[in-house]
């Protein structure tokens, strides 16, 4: 008995089927083959135990060997104490809770904004292939501590989004890759420094605000980490639960780091993440000038400035782009102000001159000078704090709240001023720059063997007057809109 030949509407029905297959199917396969060829794998780790506990005589406590977790004010407070390994663990499994919490505002925010799943998987795909060796610029040591902080991270809630390790990386790397993108949220900080007579007793002063426009966590839950790592220099780094890097940090030594971002040159997908260069700076020198030299060890992923100062006085800005050596300038005077431009060779770049034109870079450059101008000699922490809230345009020109040309534009994510002399560090406690800013004495809590049950007291300067106006009331109501460029 012969067959009958299928019908030409019934291939044509196969054919949509296929085609259907191949469109739902496709992006699927394409999805499993990159998860398949761009893993990132972790070091070998040597063994590390241990699981905190709370503090008997204090609930807010917790002790994981000579680490510890607890809050001043509303500012997380973490000491990281041993090697590598040790440190890792110790970070991960202290601070799981805020960990976990801020990863899930993180990828929240994402699904907020990026809605249809398929271009969420588009577009972590095509971050996984692009910045799939970021690691291999990473130091030995701090692929071993983001090992061991990752399997530390116990249990896992977003294994399925991006293994651990490889998540952790990524997230160590966040500021770089924040940064490789066109309109970057992180061109918008402002730091200065006052030395020779311009701050109280003579001190040396680096004040800055970090502008960065992510999940609210990273501005309510930011942490001050008090960091002893074996055979290096202690650290304090103002970041957030999961980083131990460096975008505001002073040392022991009394040398100081602020990270700003900018725009030269192409970006690189393997270099050394500014935050870990930066944290290595801190942990080797006690000058400026060696803080320099480190740096220009490093290979860098892309374009951004550093400001350096120490307790001499001694202070650098260094301009740095992916494949240019770094240039060092030392500006004169006792005011020394930065925000998001080169000035160096680097100024020429027409990715720099384009920032200078859109950005906020130069009003907020322009308002700074005149402030610092007319700031009064032997200047205390409370005037710093006025400039690092200021909001009014050069001239004295009102601005709306929240307006982006501001120094204070209402969403920095920290605020921060550091004594250099003293090596003492006051931290915004939020929201943004409006809330008191709490002190932290870094060189007595470095100290070998400081007990954090010895005392409780918490120091701090007002908040800002704005947070009790119908004005600032209305501006959070209406969602925190933020005018003017960018």
């Amino acid at each position: 008995m012969k067959t009958r030949p299928p019908s030409r509407g019934l291939a044509a029905h196969r054919k949509k089927l296929l085609a259907v297959g191949l469109l739902v199917g496709g992006p699927l396969l394409a999805h499993g083959a990159v998860a398949w060829f761009t893993p990132i794998e972790p070091p070998v780790l040597a063994e590390t135990t241990g699981e905190p506990t709370v503090d008997p005589g204090d609930a807010d406590l917790r002790v994981l060997g000579p680490a510890y977790a607890r809050h001043r004010g509303k500012v997380l407070e973490v000491h990281l104490e041993g090697s590598p390994e040790v440190l890792g663990h110790q970070h991960g499994r202290l601070l799981y809770p805020e960990m976990a919490r801020g990863e899930a505002e993180l990828y929240g925010d994402f699904e907020a904004h990026v809605p249809f799943a398929p271009a969420r998987w588009l577009l972590l795909d095509l971050g996984r292939v692009r910045f799939r060796g970021v690691d291999q610029g990473m130091r030995d040591a701090m692929r071993r501590e983001i090992g061991a902080e990752a399997r530390a991270f116990s249990p896992d809630p977003f294994a399925d989004f991006l293994p651990t390790y490889q998540r952790f990386v990524f997230l160590h790397s966040l500021y770089d890759i924040a940064l490789s993108f066109e309109r970057s949220p992180l061109v918008g900080c402002t730091s200065f420094v006052l030395r020779g007579g311009a701050f109280e007793e003579s001190h040396v002063v680096l004040a800055r605000n970090f502008d960065f426009e992510a999940t609210p966590f990273l501005d309510e839950g930011k942490a001050v980490f008090l960091v002893r790592e074996e055979g290096r220099i202690a650290f304090a780094s103002v970041a957030w639960p999961g980083l131990v890097g460096v975008v505001s940090g002073i040392n022991e030594a009394g040398v100081g780091i602020v990270v700003h971002g900018a725009r030269a040159r192409e970006p690189r997908t393997v270099g050394e993440p500014v935050v870990h260069a930066a944290r290595d700076a801190l942990a080797r020198a006690k000058t400026t000038a060696e803080a320099v030299a480190v740096l220009a060890e490093k290979q860098t992923l892309v374009s951004h400035l550093v400001l350096i100062a120490d307790a001499a006085g001694d202070v650098a800005i260094v301009e740095r782009a992916p494949g240019e050596p770094d240039t060092v300038r030392r500006p004169p005077g006792d005011h020394v102000p930065l925000t998001n431009h080169f000035e160096g060779p680097l100024g020429t770049d027409p990715k720099n001159q384009e920032v200078e034109i859109t950005t906020s870079t130069r009003p907020r450059r322009l308002r700074l000078d005149e402030l610092l101008a007319n700031l009064p000699r032997s200047s205390n922490v409370e005037a710093v704090v006025n400039v690092l809230r200021d909001r009014r345009a050069a001239g004295g020109e009102p601005l709306p709240l929240g307006h982006r040309r501001a120094i204070d534009g209402l969403l920095a994510t920290h605020g921060v001023v550091m004594d250099l002399s003293a090596k003492v560090l006051w931290v915004s406690e939020g929201p943004h720059l409006s809330g008191r800013f709490v002190r932290f004495d870094v060189g007595r809590l470095l100290a070998p063997g400081y007990d954090p049950r010895s005392e409780h007291d918490v120091v701090t300067l007002p908040a800002d007057p704005l947070l009790d106006t119908d004005a600032y009331r209305t501006f959070r109501a209406n969602g925190s809109p933020h005018p003017g460029a960018p």
